[in-house]
């Protein structure tokens, strides 16, 4: 296990932006949710997706349930490979 990623297979992506610097921008509650994923989320990544919601007019509990929704889809996905290894 390396840092904090956990023990999952799914690949990486290296950012040249500096991260918390990013998180730093969130609105509160992305961050707040942020801080509680299951799985170590991009701030970038993130924000895009709020970014996008918001201009759709979604409102910050739909935005929030989707990245909910994302998250385990992920993790699924993750679990998935981890068994037909």
């Amino acid at each position: 296990m390396t840092g904090n990623l956990g023990a999952t297979s799914l690949r990486r992506r290296k950012s040249n932006r500096d991260p918390m610097q990013t998180y730093d921008t969130l609105p509160p509650p992305l961050r707040h949710w942020l801080a509680n994923a299951a799985m170590p989320w991009s701030p970038a990544s993130c924000k895009k997706i709020w970014r996008r919601a918001k201009a759709r007019g979604e409102p910050v509990h739909a935005i929030l349930d989707k990245l909910d929704r994302s998250e385990k889809a992920t993790l699924a996905k993750g679990a998935d490979k981890r068994t037909h290894s």
